[in-house]
């Protein structure tokens, strides 16, 4: 100073110095860890779980469930357990710290503490998460993939901004800061969907095999206007939340995935009537298959149906066979298999046959796509031509592109 006299002075500077880990179970929030820095000013971080915490508060209300990492696959009584999730917040978490402060070594000494210095919690990071079980792995798997087919514009600027309810400013000095895209990440076999805003990223992704999960993780509660203090976890919640739910509101599917794939296992799975028989599918690609669907399109413009006999003489035509070749049976086994998937109706009071709407639509379907898809396409890619088909083109540059990047690993 001014006398010649030397007095500490804070500057702001990196440094590499020793962190201190503690990692407790606790009877309230279970498995959590405290980090000390060893040097001025004792900077502390501690990290905790509160799907842990409503998980011990449940076994004690005596309220059972069956448990899920970072979450519930299933609960005896939803009302109550949504209470005890309600109730976490500040003095919930001011407490913990408290409790284990006085009984883990830490840098403040007791004349610090009489002399008022003391930690005060603030808050880093927060995640906010949705969880929403689904009836079946398989399923689930493909209604999430069809998600993201359906939604790779999620992290567009307008779509952001009625996700996370803010406006959004893309020019001037006050423009928005922060990169908005859609990333998906795969991990193994199981691909995530990321939306970042600011400092703010919502993640979607199929847990364990068992639900759709979306996950909003705040890391500067500035970005809403809000300050760290614990004091306000309850308004960050409450952003973390509508942030998932609106997430899921702006989504979209251009179809039901799991109904499609449940009516593709109906037409080509084995059936179980209720009595106990197994009737066989119409295996897709099957040429005896592929004649039956292609006779529904003939027998559907005759307005008094058709017979055993007139179906024998089409499939077996369309087989390239004799009709002798072909047996009764085996035409009374097809129409049953017909008949069980209500591709057709017997006519009351004969022995004759329709077909009904359901056995056109799929019958028209089916075919096409064997015919003018599978077939044409195949055909093109198994066949080397002086001038390859679009089909052909794009396959040889994803195959040059992955050979590519591979060869660049």
């Amino acid at each position: 100073d001014a006398n010649g006299g030397s007095y500490p002075w804070i500057v702001k500077t990196t440094g590499v110095v020793n962190q201190f880990y503690f990692y407790c179970l606790d009877a309230d929030f279970g498995p959590f860890f405290l980090k000390f820095c060893s040097y001025f000013p004792y900077n502390a971080k501690l990290c905790l779980n509160g799907n842990e915490w409503a998980k011990r508060q449940a076994t004690k209300a005596g309220i059972g469930f069956t448990a899920l990492d970072n979450g519930f696959a299933a609960v005896d009584d939803v009302d109550r357990l949504q209470q005890i999730c309600d109730r976490l917040g500040e003095d919930q978490i001011d407490a913990l710290l408290r409790k284990w402060l006085a009984r883990l070594p830490h840098p403040f000494t007791a004349d610090d503490r009489a002399a008022g210095y003391r930690y005060d919690l603030s808050i880093l990071q927060a995640e906010f998460s949705l969880t929403q079980m689904l009836d079946a792995p398989v399923s689930g798997r493909m209604f999430f993939e069809q998600v993201i087919r359906d939604n790779l514009d999620i992290g567009r600027p307008d779509q952001v901004s009625l996700i996370f309810d803010r406006q959004l400013r893309r020019r001037g000095p006050r423009a928005t800061p922060g990169r908005f895209r859609t990333r998906v990440i795969t991990a193994g076999v199981t691909p995530s969907l990321h939306v970042d805003y600011k400092h703010t990223t919502i993640k979607q992704y199929h847990k364990e095999g068992q639900a759709l999960r979306t996950e909003t993780t705040i890391n500067d509660t500035r970005d809403f206007g809000i300050g760290k203090r614990l004091t306000n976890l309850p308004a960050l919640r409450e952003i973390g939340f509508s942030a998932n739910r609106r997430l899921l509101g702006v989504q979209q599917l251009s179809h039901d995935p799991i109904t499609g794939a449940d009516a593709l296992a109906a037409i080509t799975g084995t059936l179980t009537t209720a009595t106990g028989a197994r009737i066989p599918g119409l295996r897709f690609a099957d040429q005896r298959s592929h004649a039956l669907l292609s006779a529904l399109l003939i027998f559907r413009c005759q307005p008094h149906g058709f017979t055993n006999k007139d179906l024998r003489a089409y499939t077996a035509e369309l087989r390239g066979l004799d009709p002798g070749e072909v047996s009764t049976g085996q035409m009374t086994y097809d129409l049953r298999r017909l008949k069980t998937r209500n591709l057709i109706t017997r006519i009351e009071g004969s022995h004759r046959y329709r077909v009904t709407d359901h056995g056109l639509d799929t019958a028209k379907f089916l075919t096409c796509v064997q015919d003018r898809v599978l077939r044409c396409g195949l055909a093109e890619l198994a066949t080397a031509t002086p001038t390859p088909g679009r089909l052909r083109s794009a396959a040889t540059a994803y195959r040059t592109a992955v050979e590519n990047l591979s060869g660049a690993a």
